[in-house]
């Protein structure tokens, strides 16, 4: 297996280098050359466990990882700092069937990947004899930055640079990141947005002389955010291990077609189900769920994606984003042309919008785009709480809305899994304000309140955000982002 660029600029990169470099050289992402099929019969996969699963599913991309090393990966990331031994368990409620990604270290979705990165991370640079200290640069709108740190943290030859939106994340989010420990861990709010912050974090990976000159102070640059091909991997894994418990369980027929709603905004989750689908695994419809930032629900319908548009603050920040930069990974997907790709993204850039082709928008057909209010999400917590007793945090209440609406618009209710990114105790206020309960104002006392109210016990990492000591107060401005970088490395 060996990867190239979307943009055209480098073809045949191993495995390994393309997890150290994160971005290519040319500013696009890496896929992989082919797309790999499922080796065995998926009653035979259902038979192991997660970790068992993940080596399998991993092995077919990271070829240069020998048996030994990607174990190793496998099994340090998924041991006890998840709080089930499923990992990822699926849980029927009601006619929907939920894909809960929330029991890890920081209670989302992203410790899913973020478990693992650092230790292929560890790997590929010793295989790549890389002596310079990796600088982690990334961006987050919410759950990203605090997962990434918690997997970085006092990593031996790694640096982590976290930037968030100042009024863009819920105030637990915030929290989490500002309490991190770690000597490595660096975090700063911008006066901006996410796009204004993931923006930032590509123009400095694109800025050569000042890459060049973090190398020579000993400083290499990489990445966790989804542009990351090891972020995407790893995420590939639950899809299939999902639709294989449901297959044990008796729930699907042996290559029964399976309906995913994900909750959406930067694009790397559901790109995996897709991925997962090119494997040969029996995915239905792909149901790509925004909330009113719904720039990827118009995309779809119309083949025009333009980010010229308001951005709204909501109430499920992680999908706060106009600019979802997985999506040209599917775009390249669909042409295979890499020239092609290239010209979309430029044109994104200078003028904030483009159209794909015809023939590109018909190989989009696996995929339902739809968006749900804020109005409609707080309704779905309710009615899903009165009718089921379980309680969906925000994002998780859109992919539940969207999976509605297509039922609705299908005129039948086809067997989905819905993916449920975050822990509801993450965005207490908000879900104890849909169930029509009183809302405390500090957000802890909301958490409590929430836990009286669903009799679930609160995971143990909110307790230790709710004592840890506030480490990191930096505020900068998106044109001081690079400078930012360097008083964090080099002052």
């Amino acid at each position: 297996m060996v990867y190239q660029s979307t943009r055209g600029g480098e073809e045949n990169v191993s495995p390994s280098l393309a997890i150290v470099q994160g971005l290519a050289k040319d500013g696009g992402l890496f896929v992989p050359k082919e797309m790999p099929k499922l080796e065995k019969s998926l009653e035979d996969y259902a038979e192991l466990s997660y970790q068992d699963l993940a080596y399998e599913i991993m092995k077919l991309y990271l070829t240069d990882f020998t048996e030994e090393e990607l174990r190793y990966c496998i099994n340090s990331a998924y041991d006890d700092k998840f709080s089930t031994k499923e990992i990822a368990p699926v849980v029927k409620k009601g006619d929907s069937y939920y894909l809960e990604l929330f029991h890890g270290r920081t209670l989302a979705f992203k410790d899913m990947a973020l478990s693992i990165l650092p230790y292929l991370m560890k790997v590929s640079c010793k295989k790549n004899q890389i002596q310079e200290k990796i600088v982690i640069l990334t961006a987050t709108s919410g759950d990203t930055g605090k997962a990434a740190m918690e997997g970085f943290c006092d990593v031996e030859g790694c640096e982590i640079i976290v930037f968030y939106p100042k009024d863009g994340v819920s105030p637990f989010q915030e929290r989490q990141m500002r309490a991190q420990k770690g000597q490595n861990t660096h975090v700063a709010a911008i006066l901006g947005n996410f796009d204004d912050a993931q923006s930032g974090v590509k123009k400095i990976f694109s800025d050569k002389a000042y890459q060049e000159k973090l190398l020579e102070k000993g400083y290499r640059l990489s990445s966790a955010n989804s542009i990351n091909i090891g972020r995407l991997v790893p995420q590939i894994v639950y899809y299939v291990y999902a639709y294989c418990h449901l297959l044990k369980s008796g729930e699907l027929k042996a290559g029964e077609s399976l309906n995913v709603s994900v909750p959406t905004g930067n694009f790397g989750n559901i790109l995996a189900a897709y991925c997962a689908k090119r494997m040969g695994l029996p995915l239905g419809k792909l149901l790509c769920a925004s909330n009113d930032n719904k720039v990827l629900t118009d995309f779809f319908r119309t083949g025009i994606y333009d980010k010229n548009r308001p951005f709204h603050v909501t109430t499920s920040p992680s999908m706060d984003i106009l600019i979802s930069s997985n999506l040209e990974r599917l775009l390249y997907f669909a042409g295979e042309n890499a020239e092609e790709c290239k010209k979309l993204m430029e044109e994104l850039k200078e003028k904030g919008k483009y159209r794909i082709s015809e023939a590109m928008e018909k190989e989009l057909k696996d995929f339902y785009s739809g968006y749900g209010k804020e109005a409609e999400g707080s309704q779905s917590i309710f009615q899903t709480y009165k009718e089921t007793g379980y309680v969906l945090d925000p994002h998780t209440a859109v992919a539940k809305v969207v999976a509605d609406h297509y039922a609705y618009e299908q005129g039948r209710r086809d067997k989905c899994l819905v993916v449920s990114t975050a822990s509801p105790y993450k965005f207490s206020q908000t879900v104890l304000k849909a169930l029509k309960e009183p809302v405390p104002k500090d957000v802890f006392e909301g958490i409590e309140a929430l836990e009286k109210l669903w009799k679930e016990p609160i995971p143990a990492p909110v307790k230790e955000v709710e004592e840890g000591e506030i480490r990191h107060s930096t505020v900068c401005s998106v044109e001081d982002m690079e400078a930012t970088v360097s008083h964090f490395l080099l002052s």
